[in-house]
């Protein structure tokens, strides 16, 4: 988790890795974020 990147660090991964339209929703106060990217 140490090493896990924060959640605007994923969103920029996930757009290079070439998904659109890349969002995320913190959930228990920011403790988990869930990750919604799409390919089209």
């Amino acid at each position: 988790i140490r090493r896990h990147p924060d959640q605007e660090t994923l969103k920029e991964m996930m757009l290079s890795a070439g998904l659109e339209d890349v969002s995320y929703h913190n959930l228990s106060g920011g403790v988990v974020a869930l990750h919604v990217g799409f390919r089209y």
